[in-house]
């Protein structure tokens, strides 16, 4: 799964910069076993890390535009391209619901655990705060894998 190439990749050279980090979202599914695929990697970054980690992952692939969603205020959103995978970064994550703004931005004790990706320590976002992101969020789908 060429996903799992460009999370190793990224993971090499987050780890190796000290970048305080995690992986949400779909990719968190399928290492916890809630799913058998993902196609992009989200990734949660603490704010102060934003500026290393964008110098990076520049170094990796490409950053596009900026392509607001008025779903989010995160403060900082960045969407790139490495290998032909997209890879979102998201440093202080703010989802809007019922005209609400909740700040999901990452705290060091939400990582859960880590896993490992051949050589590379993968960190883990705590999953029960993903079943009310995607409440949240409206993914209804997503939030009922992580039910029970």
């Amino acid at each position: 799964m060429k996903q799992l190439a460009v999370l190793e990749k990224v993971a090499a050279a987050l780890n190796q910069a000290h970048i305080t980090w995690c992986l949400g979202a779909s990719g968190l599914l399928y290492f916890k076993g809630k799913t058998n695929h993902f196609h992009d990697i989200d990734i949660l970054v603490v704010d102060d890390d934003v500026p290393r980690l964008k110098e990076i992952l520049l170094e990796l692939g490409t950053l596009a535009p900026p392509n607001p969603d008025s779903r989010y205020k995160t403060r900082h959103f960045l969407e790139f391209t490495i290998d032909g995978i997209d890879v979102d970064i998201l440093g202080g994550f703010v989802i809007v619901c019922d005209g609400i703004a909740h700040d999901c931005s990452l705290l060091p004790e939400q990582i859960a655990e880590t896993v490992s990706l051949n050589e590379q320590t993968i960190p883990l976002h705590d999953l029960n705060l993903w079943r009310q992101y995607y409440e949240w969020m409206g993914r209804a789908d997503k939030a009922a894998m992580l039910k029970g």
